[in-house]
């Protein structure tokens, strides 16, 4: 399929209470596997591409390398892929376009863009990051049509679980507003584990709403009927994988 194709597919997976589900992967390898699964679309989390690069979430992983290995991802299948791409690399809108030109031109047809200030505190005020969004939309439409862009909030990230309050998600509300405005297709809302609260943020979000399936998230059904549209695995499976791959090691090294 052409890459316009995979973006439009991509973008009608996102049925409110008929969630896609997106088992996040970090290399070529795990993306054949997960496409081996019957999974009808492949994501990479930023935590786990950089993890298994030897770098810590944040930015850090050198933005040259995430593009090759998002390459290698995209020629690896035969599905729509969606790249993690944090802040952008850069506050400035025209750094995020730049950032975003070069993840679809190696293949990817949707992207996560988060809201929070990488390498410093808080998150960006709604004007900055609904510029940046415009902008990343922009640079998408010249290259390619119907690029998903999952407008991603940390405001539950900030908090414990057991903190989160209808006065938060009122600002998470606000914030999706205002992404819709500038070209958000999806609103991401990480951390957010209240079946209450994710009832009523799919309810009176414009946007299909991005759960991700921690440990503490109710589970894919109960999910689905809140009304979310789209469930993903961010690291958990990197560190399922990692626990599992240590256990084994262990047992092989201290085999007497």
């Amino acid at each position: 399929m052409q890459q316009s194709d995979h973006a439009k597919a991509f973008k009608a997976l996102h049925v409110k209470s008929d969630p896609i589900v997106l088992f996040n992967v970090w290399d070529p390898g795990t993306a054949a596997i997960v496409a081996g699964a019957d999974a009808k679309a492949i994501a990479t989390g930023s935590w786990p591409v950089a993890a298994a690069f030897g770098y810590a979430d944040g930015e850090n992983i050198p933005l040259a390398l995430v593009v090759e290995n998002l390459r290698r991802i995209v020629d690896a299948v035969d599905l729509p892929v969606s790249s993690d791409i944090e802040g952008g690399y850069g506050v400035a809108p025209d750094d995020v376009a730049k950032t975003v030109r070069e993840i679809v031109q190696a293949g990817a047809v949707g992207f996560n863009f988060e809201d929070q200030i990488v390498g410093g505190e808080g998150l960006h005020d709604i004007a900055v990051q609904a510029a940046r969004i415009a902008a990343a939309r922009e640079a998408a439409d010249q290259l390619v049509s119907n690029v998903f862009i999952n407008a991603r909030t940390d405001i539950f990230l900030k908090a414990k679980p057991e903190a989160h309050t209808d006065a938060m998600l009122d600002a998470a509300l606000e914030r999706a507003e205002a992404f819709v405005k500038v070209g958000g297709d999806g609103f991401f809302a990480p951390g957010l584990a209240d079946a209450g609260l994710i009832k009523r943020l799919c309810a009176e979000c414009a946007l299909p709403v991005n759960i991700i399936a921690l440990p503490h998230v109710p589970d894919a059904q109960t999910l689905a009927d809140c009304g979310v549209a789209r469930i993903s695995h961010g690291p958990v499976p990197y560190r399922k994988m990692a626990a599992w791959l240590e256990a084994q090691a262990r047992a092989a090294i201290f085999y007497r």
